[in-house]
Order: C-alpha cells, then structure tokens, then sequence
C-alpha cells in the first residue's frame, strides 16, 4: 500500500480497491478523528466564505438599488399618467441571473465530473470575480442584464462542486452538518455583506458611485477565494494536506457509507436510473419551492423593508436578524441531524412553519407608521428557509450513490434552486405595494405548502424502502467489498437513506 497521489485519469475506485482491498480494514479512533479535523480545518472555513460569496454577489443587488443603482441604470420607471413605479426590469436583473446559472449548470457539472476539480473550479471562479467586478462599469439596464446572466452562468458551478466534495469526504452521519455548514454561508454573508453596504452607502464623494465600490470589492474578494480553488485536491486519495497513511483512513472511512468515492468516468446507466428516480425530484421540488422566497429577499428585501416605513439605511440593517436567523438555523439543524439520524425530513417541516408564520405576519401588519415591528418580525422569520434549503442540499447529497448520479443529483437539485430563484422576483408586483404585495406572500405560502407535502411524500418513500431492505437478510461480509464499486444507491442493498 501507498498513499501516492494518483493520474486523474485514473478510476479512483478501482485505485481504491487496489489500495484497501475488498474487506475492512481497522482504522485507529485517534488517527480517524485527526483526519477528519484535518479536512474539516481545510475545506469547511473557505467553503463558508465561498458560498458566502456567492450569496452577497446577489444580494447586492438589492441594497444597490436603494443607493442609486436603479436611477442610474433606469430599473425603476415611473408611469407618467397613473404615477405609479414599474421594478419589472429590476424583476428581471434578478430572475436572469438564475437563468444563467439554469443554462450554466449542467456544462459546468460535466466539467467538474470529468477533469480535475481544481482546474475547472479555479479557472471559474477566477472568471466569476472578473465579471462581478465588471458590474461597476455597466451603464444600462440592457448591460446589466447581459452582465448578470454571465454572472449566473460562471457561478453555477460552486453550488454543484460543494455538494460533490462534501459527499466524496465524508461519511453519511457527518454529511448534514458539514452540507449545512457551507451552505449557512448564505446567512452569515447577509450579515457580513449589510454591514458592508451599509459603510460603502456612507460614501459621498469619489470617482465611483456606492453601489460601484460595492461591486468592485465583490470582485476582489472573489479572485482571493479563485485562488484557493487551485488547491483543492481531486479526492481524499490524493488530499496533499493529509500524509500517505492518513490518505488511506480517509477513504476506509467512506466504506461504511457506502456512497463510493469520486469517479471521473460518466455512466449513462446512473443518469438513466436518475432520470427515473422519484427520490431525486421529489428532493429538487423542495428545494424549488422552498427557494421562491430567496429570488424575492436577494432582489427586493433591503426594498420592502423600506416601504414598511424605514429609511434605507435602516433597511440594510434588519437584514442582519434575517441572516443570523438562516445562519444560526443551519448550523443547529446541521448538528441535531448528525446526532440523530433520521430527524433531517421532520426538522425540514418544522423550520417550513415560522416561514409561512413570517409571510402572513408581513402581508397583515400595518405598513408606514411609527416604525412598524410586526413587519420587521415576521421579515426576520423568513430567515428559516435557511435551515430547509440546507437540509433539502443535505438530503440531496446523503441519499444517493453512484458518482455520476451523486453530480446528477447535485445539478437537479441546482436547476430547482434557480427555477425557484427565477420565479420569486416574478411575485413582486410594485403596482400593489400600497395592498401589502398580496401576490407574492399568496404565491409564497403555496411553495411553502408545496415543500411541506413533498417532504411527507419523500419521507415515506424512503422509509418505506429502507425497512424493505433490513427484511433481505444479507451478508454483511459482502457490504465491504460492495463500498468502492460505484454502485448507485439502487444496486446496492446495503445502502441505507437518510429520513
């Protein structure tokens, strides 16, 4: 045996069979927890800020437009014989980024199941950062859809890339924190990144408007996080921050899961079996519905705050309860799940009520006086759809194997994501702001239902084929030598779902 890093051309789980053979191995407690502490140290805190990156460069969108972006790229137009304003172009600046990542996420799945990760993730981000900070120089409305839609289009590939090496490094168990993990970045870069706007908002003098430094400095923090991109080896068989024997317990660590190790080859047969698997649209559904109301905060949030009777400046800041709730929310029901298996789908549900709780409490409050709370309250619970979308990616990555299903799976669940962000700005009618915006929280209390039944229909499913399974009777000693076969999750009888 040797823990040398291997040709990527080479099928990693046939290098795995080589190097582990078909049986356990025994694995020293102490020297598995060391490996884990050192993939976590290594990928968890720039996956944090990576996706966190990915999140603000949308969000911005919505504090720039209270601080001049709207005047100046006319997003806003106001009817001259009914006086009312028409955001439909800033609808679609937000809705046409999510058409790119749409067009964007299946390509970049290929590239990033069939070379190695680190030089088609690099590169893209590298790209992604370019274009962000290009924003600052697009004078029309026309340009900034172009611009946005290119945006959409490079930054696909994160979303897709984190679920994949999330469910290549780690066990089943530790999957639902370290998938909630990254993806809380979303709430702690609403955080991080208000806090920005709100000091680049201060700015009035300069070569540059607000919103302009805003982007540019996106940009550059997106460039940094290219960098490290580079790093990112292919597989735990090749993780250079590990040593040889280390290498060798990170992948035995994997047997027990049996969701297999990545593989570079595509095969037809598990996009096939995908195709055809209810468990993996039934995932993609919530994770649609569930993510309206993203399209909706990320474009439009820092706006409806201000019409609930708030300067703009202090709309910035009631994102901060927003994103600690999401943030906050994740990384608790990322931790409960790994302690308790099977509580992913319930805690799912759970979380889907404040929301709905948090749309009706907007919609029916009182709007414009005397610096209304209820409004502020209930925009402050929508931050649970943190906790569901986070739990919709964990289940997504837990409950499949097969590595060209596992990317299936992944970009399915991706294109949800972006179909649900595609239609949220879509309920934003500025025409019935003085009504409160009935069609947007009517429309989002339905997705919201919707996510609830799909959960209920998927958990019985699963349940109903896991406890068919625990009746074959197998033999436990062929459960080792089925783990680096690559087999999805229906040719394998000894793999369980998580519920």
């Amino acid at each position: 045996m040797n823990g040398e890093s291997h040709d990527e051309k080479t099928s990693t789980p046939a290098v795995a069979n080589d190097l582990m053979g078909m049986e356990a191995c025994s694995v020293d407690p102490e020297v598995a927890k060391r490996v884990l502490r050192k993939i976590d140290t290594f990928l968890m805190p720039a996956m944090v800020i990576g996706y966190g990156l990915v999140y603000y460069d949308k969000a911005i969108l919505g504090s720039a437009a209270l601080f001049g972006m709207t005047l100046d790229l006319q997003l806003a137009v106001v009817n001259p014989e009914t006086g009312k304003t028409d955001t439909s172009r800033l609808s679609w600046a937000t809705s046409i980024f999510y058409f790119g990542q749409l067009v964007g996420s299946y390509p970049m799945t290929y590239a990033l199941q069939h070379f190695n990760t680190r030089f088609v993730l690099g590169p893209a981000v590298m790209v992604w950062a370019l274009i962000c900070a290009a924003t600052a120089g697009v004078s029309t409305w026309q340009g900034l859809l172009v611009q946005r839609f290119f945006l959409g289009f490079t930054e696909s590939i994160v979303p897709t890339a984190f679920m994949t090496i999330v469910s290549g490094y780690y066990t089943q168990p530790e999957q639902s924190l370290r998938q909630t993990f990254w993806f809380s970045g979303t709430g702690w870069f609403t955080i991080v990144g208000s806090a920005l706007n709100y000091g680049f908002a201060q700015i009035t003098s300069g070569a540059l408007r607000p919103w302009q430094y805003i982007y540019v400095l996106a940009g550059a923090l997106t460039f940094l996080f290219g960098i490290w991109c580079f790093a990112l080896p292919n597989s735990p068989l090749d993780a250079w921050f590990l040593t040889p024997e280390e290498r060798l317990v990170a992948v035995e660590r994997l047997r027990a899961g049996q969701t297999g190790l990545r593989n570079q080859e595509i095969k037809t047969a598990q996009i096939r079996e995908a195709l055809c698997d209810s468990k993996v649209w039934l995932v993609a559904l919530i994770m649609g519905s569930a993510y309206t109301v993203n399209g909706a905060v990320s474009g439009f949030g820092p706006l409806i705050v201000s019409t609930f009777g708030y300067s703009p400046l202090e709309s910035i800041l009631f994102q901060f309860p927003l994103g600690a709730i999401s943030g906050v929310g994740m990384l608790l029901t990322g931790w409960l799940c790994s302690r308790q298996r099977d509580l992913r789908i319930a805690s799912l549900v759970l979380c889907c009520l404040p929301v709905i709780a948090g749309y009706v409490l907007i919609w029916k409050s009182s709007w414009g006086h005397h610096r209304p709370v209820a409004p502020v309250a209930g925009y402050s619970l929508i931050g649970f759809f943190g906790p569901v979308v986070g739990l919709a990616v964990s289940l997504g990555a837990g409950n499949v194997a097969g590595a060209t299903k596992r990317s299936f799976m992944a970009a399915a669940v991706f294109v949800a994501y972006c179909v649900g962000n595609i239609v949220g700005p879509q309920l934003v009618r500025s025409e019935t702001k003085a009504q409160h915006y009935p069609g947007l929280w009517t429309g989002l209390i339905v997705f919201y239902v919707v996510t609830i039944l799909a959960a209920c229909v998927l958990y019985a499913i699963l349940f109903r084929e896991n406890k068919r399974r625990e009746q074959l009777g197998l033999d436990e000693q062929e459960k080792d030598r089925n783990a680096f076969k690559d087999l999805t999750d229906k040719e394998n009888p000894y793999f369980r779902y998580v519920l």
